[in-house]
């Protein structure tokens, strides 16, 4: 049964990446023309250094808050079948 938890964590953990890296991508798109808008009803333009740099810093807080999100779901996960497994 060992063999069979082993294989279900790394189902999980490919899993998680591949959900991190889908989640990632598709966040990108849905947010890229909105926050684009919101920084250049505030900046003027979105083509403006300090509106670029606000898009940017928006983004990749997004993207730190999911990614720990995912990975604090899946340390959950693993913990879980390890303890079945015990």
């Amino acid at each position: 049964m060992a063999g069979t938890d082993e294989f279900k964590i790394q189902l999980l953990e490919t899993f998680a990446a591949l959900i991190t890296a889908a989640f990632g991508l598709v966040a990108a798109l849905a947010w890229n023309e909105a926050i684009k808008q919101a920084v250049a009803a505030v900046f003027g333009t979105e083509d403006d250094l300090a509106g670029l740099t606000v898009y940017a810093v928006i983004v990749t807080i997004l993207a730190v808050i999911m990614t720990l999100l995912i990975a604090r779901s899946l340390g959950k996960a693993k913990k879980a079948l390890k303890e079945k497994s015990e």
